[in-house]
């Protein structure tokens, strides 16, 4: 949902500026590395930039060009994701056994789409742009999700390669990790939703009140060689760390480190968008899944915090520090890996980028939340079930796209996004003593 005004001129730049990211994510990559899926989780890089294509098709072109007909009858059924009002779909898990259309194909059509869209927007009097905006604007952060999504899938599908191929870029320096500190925050009724007039999902809103008992966040990310400390002291190894789902998964898949790490001649190396490199102790953990964030912090004696002591932590350090909240280590600082949090200055660090940050909230609707009529309500509210809530973006998320208020969401085990842990605590320290969370 969005007030913003825009004009034909400022909507197709924004239009080309967006999908022009896409292509350009998708350059360093091969055809043949486009088509593949390592794991049902993952789609193919082709899949991803003819899917987002796909919506702007079925939610703009449909319904406003005159003489609508689709590309590609076909493509209808093979680009279709989850929208069942839309009509059946190609099984998700079965995406990579799809070699044509090609990747050369996919981008024909989505210049052929690029240019009806275009085509559309400057034939718009400004009242019909208008009523439109908001669908568009919706498709450019949908492309956004999936430039992330993007990223994420073809780390899995390269971490599979024996040749260990490089996606781009190069690994930072080795950094030395800093200790951990605390920001202290009040609690009390307080605000929780998105409450400007810029772009926000339907799960942002509406805006509500939430009653906080004081609390503290931890100023940083935990840190590889942290968790390092954990699997020392038997983490992956004791039951009594883990909610019961989350040994279950241990036990039966084997889980001993975080998802990219492996062990060679004693050296833990992670594989990374960079190459695979060992293990840099001062850089935050990343590829944890909820499960393992939770079992860390009954390790350190500590606990995940809510998503509202999340979100009104940070904006109200924010406003502490005069600060905004939306600066960080994303997708445009080309890292695509997170980085150390930087020097401690009394306030919260790695707030907006370098991994998204698990909470202890289900993903659950806000008071009073409604869903949207037609199949673009189908976007968000269907799955307020069997997730849990991440706050903050990534390395990987497109820079204009993290927020405040955004609120992500996977399953309890998944560990392929870029998913970190930042501790909370109740106001006054918690001495563990199994831990270093102190």
């Amino acid at each position: 949902m969005t007030a913003t005004q825009w004009t034909a001129t400022s909507l197709l730049g924004r239009y080309d500026e967006v999908r022009g990211h896409t292509e350009r994510l998708a350059a360093p990559l091969s055809p043949e590395d486009q088509t593949v899926q390592s794991m049902p989780d993952v789609s193919p890089t082709k899949w991803h930039r003819a899917h987002v294509t796909w919506f702007f098709e079925t939610f703009l072109l449909a319904d406003n060009e005159a003489g609508f007909s689709p590309y590609q009858d076909t493509y209808w059924f093979l680009f279709n994701s989850y929208y069942e009002a839309v009509g059946p779909r190609y099984a998700r898990a079965e995406r990579g056994v799809i070699s044509r259309p090609g990747a050369h194909d996919v981008g024909v059509y989505r210049g052929n789409v690029d240019e009806r869209v275009r085509s559309l927007i400057d034939g718009l009097d400004q009242g019909s742009l208008d009523k439109l905006a908001d669908t568009i604007e919706l498709g450019f952060h949908h492309e956004q999700q999936h430039q992330e999504l993007l990223l994420m899938d073809i780390k899995h599908v390269l971490s599979l390669n024996p040749l260990q191929p490089v996606y781009a870029g190069t690994p930072a320096a080795p950094t030395a990790p800093d200790q951990l500190g605390w920001v202290e925050v009040e609690g009390g009724l307080v605000e929780i939703g998105h409450r400007d007039a810029s772009f926000s999902f339907d799960n942002e809103l509406p805006l509500h009140q939430a009653w906080l008992e004081p609390y503290r966040l931890a100023d940083r990310l935990v840190t590889n060689g942290e968790w390092l400390e954990f699997m020392a002291d038997g983490g992956y190894r004791r039951a009594d760390l883990w909610l019961s789902d989350g040994w279950g998964r241990v036990n039966n898949e084997g889980w001993a480190a975080p998802f990219y790490w492996a062990e060679h001649d004693g050296v833990w190396f992670e594989h990374t968008l960079n190459g695979t490199w060992p293990v840099d102790p001062g850089l935050p953990v990343s590829h944890v899944s909820h499960y393992e964030a939770d079992a860390y912090a009954t390790w350190a004696g500590k606990r995940l915090p809510t998503e509202a002591e999340w979100e009104h932590g940070v904006r109200a350090d924010s406003e502490r520090a005069g600060a905004a909240s939306g600066a960080g280590n994303l997708a445009d600082t080309e890292t695509w890996h997170p980085r150390s949090a930087g020097p401690a200055n009394g306030h919260l660090r790695q707030v907006s980028g370098d991994c998204w940050e698990w909470t202890s909230s289900a993903y659950l609707p806000y008071p009073g939340f409604q869903t949207a009529g037609g199949a673009i309500g189908e976007y968000n509210g269907k799955f307020m079930s069997g997730q849990m809530v991440l706050r903050g973006g990534c390395a990987l998320t497109s820079p204009g796209h993290a927020r405040t208020s955004y609120r992500n969401f996977f399953p309890a085990g998944a560990r392929w996004a870029m998913s970190g842990v930042r501790l909370a605590d109740g106001g006054a320290p918690r001495l563990s003593t199994t831990g270093t969370g102190a």
